[in-house]
């Protein structure tokens, strides 16, 4: 009977922080995610032999693929089959369109416990207001009031419409990673010099286009081949196939799922879908904006796309790296490397062979949001609960803001470095080092790389490898920089972070 009753407590306990306290769940979360694929990815055997594969190296590409940043620090075709297969269900899991489903499944799960409590009374509806998840992000919604006539005056919505909005992004889910899975795979089977390059390096056309597909929509940036998409610079229709399923799964997400629920209130007719289309800020779900946001979310997505376009075409149309394409390919191929910059990471060519003022702006473009809008969002009006939570609030105010961390960080990993820093200083410089931060920290998978030509003393045995710079890192420098992914992957609870820290 107590070991009963010490079960309860313990269950109890667990859905009461599950439930007010959606961080823990996340760190819980990809804590758990990223050591069960790093214990799976030690047990599968790579292509390689056993040994050229790091406990810390698997660790981090677990870390880095449920956490979709892309980060590397070994070839991807080390990898077996059955290891890029593992890789394929951690993207998948820790991309932002399933974690934001199974929150809004928590979330459901919190209404039917509080709805029970006031089926009690005369209202089968709950209290919005207990959204945690409107807590969260610069452009997540507040608690709003939304007068439905009936019961009680208080905001309430029915768990029906949850459990209506869980059903849209269910679909978009299977729509969108399905979908794109059969796209590519159709590709492959069409061009023959697609199909030749992935025969010479003894990769199948399904675990090639699922992999590629399930990286593009959970922005990872991750391919099963070594070079990402270099070798795939000159296939233009396959970029652009690429390109709506990168926006699909992140900076165009919220226009996107609107545009589901919309459709699917037009094939089934249902008026939850009607309320959810009506009063997105009810519903309390962040990725669910109102059609008005949405227009100015595309607009700003666009215009960045543009503006690295144009800078893009404008210093490289004549570089090396985009020699051998015709021009038709090189606008693709700018229009694809732009899209990537935000989020996704791929990339068709070398980036430290980029000018200095498109790295720059790469560095900027990875720092801001997916949901950056030229409209932002007021957030001076303020749910009840928040308001009353003092503590909250204290804590906001308390903690550094993102650019404080990111100076940390880069300050923590120069100190790890310092000694490559004398010895090889063009690779190991401060600016490259801040480049492999925010590119982390940002979960977007950019790196400039490590070139022996770079080296100031010429060492034979140094060779040029395909992984990212963190690769050539001390070991205290990765476990940084699977802290800085990590972080980054929950960057939307430190939005507001440092407001106490005035400039004047």
């Amino acid at each position: 009977m107590m070991i009963h009753s010490l079960l309860q407590s313990m269950k109890y306990s667990l859905r009461f922080i599950c439930q007010n306290n959606p961080f823990f769940v996340q760190v819980i979360y990809f804590t758990l995610i990223s050591f069960a694929g790093y214990a799976a990815l030690k047990v599968l055997k790579p292509r390689v032999k056993p040994n050229t594969l790091t406990d810390l190296d698997l660790l981090f590409t677990s870390v880095s693929a449920s956490t979709v940043s892309s980060m590397a620090t070994v070839e991807m075709e080390d990898f077996s089959s059955s290891q890029l297969w593992l890789l394929t269900i951690l993207m998948l899991v820790g991309g932002e369109v399933f974690t934001s489903m199974l929150g809004l499944y928590l979330e459901r799960d919190k209404f039917d416990t509080k709805g029970s409590a006031n089926r009690r009374g005369n209202s089968d509806y709950v209290d919005i207001e207990c959204i945690s998840s409107t807590k969260s992000g610069a452009n997540s919604t507040q608690g709003t009031k939304v007068t439905v006539p009936l019961a009680e005056e208080k905001d309430h919505v029915e768990p029906e419409k949850i459990k209506s909005l869980g059903y849209a992004l269910l679909v978009y889910l299977l729509v969108t990673n399905l979908g794109s899975s059969i796209t590519i795979y159709l590709y492959l089977l069409l061009v023959r010099d697609a199909q030749e390059v992935l025969k010479r390096k003894g990769i199948g056309f399904v675990i090639f286009s699922v992999f590629t597909a399930i990286s593009s929509v959970g922005n990872c940036g991750f391919t099963p081949v070594n070079e990402n998409m270099v070798i795939f610079q000159k296939n233009s229709i396959l970029l652009l196939l690429i390109i709506p399923q990168i926006l699909a799964g992140n900076t165009l997400f919220a226009p996107c799922l609107r545009l589901m629920v919309w459709s699917l209130k037009k094939i089934t007719g249902k008026e939850e879908y009607n309320f959810i289309l009506d009063h997105p800020e009810a519903i309390g779900y962040k990725h669910l904006m109102s059609s008005r946001e949405c227009i100015y979310l595309t607009l700003t997505v666009v215009s960045f796309i543009a503006t690295q376009t144009i800078l893009f075409c404008s210093l490289e149309w004549s570089s090396e790296a985009l020699q051998e394409m015709n021009r038709y390919q090189k606008i693709v191929g700018a229009l694809f490397q732009s899209t990537n910059a935000r989020h996704a990471g791929g990339s068709i060519v070398d980036l430290s062979s980029l000018a200095s003022v498109i790295l720059v702006l790469y560095t900027i473009m990875m720092y801001f949001p997916g949901y950056t809008s030229f409209l932002p969002k007021d957030d001076e009006h303020h749910s009840k609960a928040e308001m009353k939570d003092k503590r909250k609030r204290l804590l906001e105010n308390c903690i550094f803001s993102q650019l404080s961390y990111l100076a940390i960080f880069v300050m923590l990993i120069c100190i790890t470095e310092r000694e490559a820093m004398t010895t090889d200083p063009l690779n190991f410089n401060v600016f490259s080092i801040l480049f492999e931060v925010v590119s982390a920290y940002g979960n977007v998978g950019f790196s400039i790389g490590y070139s022996c030509k770079r080296l100031l003393n010429h060492n034979v045995h140094c060779k040029d490898a395909s992984y990212g710079f963190v690769g050539k890192w001390s070991d205290k420098g990765k476990v940084i920089l699977i802290i800085v992914m990590v972080f980054g992957r929950l960057k939307s609870f430190n939005m507001k972070g440092g407001r106490a820290w005035k400039l004047r």
